[in-house]
């Protein structure tokens, strides 16, 4: 559990608290959603969002909030995580993510509604209490709107061949890294206010993010063609092109749009086909730089954080972060 957090002893102890918070407020007298509650709460995950925020918070020097209203916060992030994953396989209406069975598949669409719809609530109750008159509740409201127009936009674009890797990156500033963004700027705003501070953590957090993702999508590639991994046969039917695809696309739209053009009808053996076209064309290779791009920049913006000592460790969990095998 949490061994990204493993090296940074303060970070880990909190994430408990985290965890706990979470465990504590996710419950309804419904036994179907308390089931589907509790398997949440469970599933931690890496807390990337919430160890961030944490992290980022011993940037300052002065103690402006208590150490309960900051693993609130830390959870708020995290708890709006989880509703936007459970939303987001609602409308993809997938069986899987990462090989798992998701909410809506196990309990039923109506279900996984309520459960994401009370994470919300959830969500809210914990910066109410937390940050209750503070512009971060302003901040808030803005990282829900770019997660749901990023979503939107992915939707739009489905299927969609003329699709660029710009619209590629618009969608996952959104979708990824806009609670990247908050989670940096909220920490360092509760630890020491400064607008020009707050700013460059909110870019390193935004870098983070769009690298994180499309890290993540090459991760989807980099397995042999015989092995695919599951989510590139899940996104290719649903029409969900990440940058690897994109980038071969451009340089032989004539050789994958046959197979593009079955749509959702499109057969495990002819995306494996798309996968092979994905690596003749350097797909990876083209996306591998321009995640490298993105974690160049942010480690740049890294160093230049005025408390030296939590900046390197900031970048030694950006480096593991972006330099990661699954």
């Amino acid at each position: 559990m949490f061994t990204l957090w493993n090296k940074f002893p303060q970070i880990y102890k909190q994430l408990n608290r985290v965890e706990k918070m979470i465990d504590d407020r996710l419950h309804t007298n419904n036994p179907n959603v308390e089931e589907l509650l509790r398997s949440l709460a469970d599933d931690q995950g890496k807390q990337l969002r919430p160890g961030l925020f944490l992290l980022f918070s011993q940037l300052g020097d002065q103690k402006l909030h208590s150490e309960e209203e900051l693993i609130k916060i830390a959870a708020s992030v995290e708890i709006l995580h989880k509703a936007t994953l459970i939303h987001d396989d609602i409308i993809d209406d997938s069986p899987l993510r990462r090989g798992k069975i998701t909410i809506q598949s196990k309990y039923g669409k109506d279900v996984a509604v309520y459960a994401g719809d009370l994470l919300f609530t959830v969500f809210f109750s914990l910066l109410t209490e937390a940050m209750n008159g503070s512009k971060y509740m302003g901040y808030n409201s803005q990282a829900m709107y770019n997660l749901l127009v990023g979503e939107l936009s992915q939707m739009h674009l489905r299927y969609s061949q003329t699709q660029t890797i710009d619209d590629y990156l618009k969608n996952i500033q959104g979708k990824t890294a806009a609670l990247f963004k908050l989670a940096c700027m909220e920490g360092i705003h509760f630890s020491e206010p400064d607008e020009k501070r707050e700013r460059l953590a909110g870019d390193i957090g935004l870098n983070i993010g769009i690298a994180f993702q499309i890290y993540d999508d090459i991760l989807d590639y980099t397995s042999t063609t015989k092995d695919l991994k599951k989510p590139v046969l899940e996104d290719v039917a649903e029409g969900v092109y990440s940058s690897p695809l994109l980038f071969a696309f451009a340089k032989a739209p004539a050789e994958f749009k046959p197979l593009l053009d079955k749509k959702q009808d499109i057969k495990p053996a002819e995306i494996k086909e798309v996968a092979r076209l994905v690596q003749k064309y350097d797909g990876i290779k083209d996306a591998q730089e321009l995640a490298q791009h993105y974690t160049d920049l942010a480690l740049e913006e890294i160093d230049s954080l005025s408390n030296q000592r939590v900046a390197r460790q900031i970048k030694t969990v950006a480096v593991r972060l972006l330099n990661r095998a699954s």
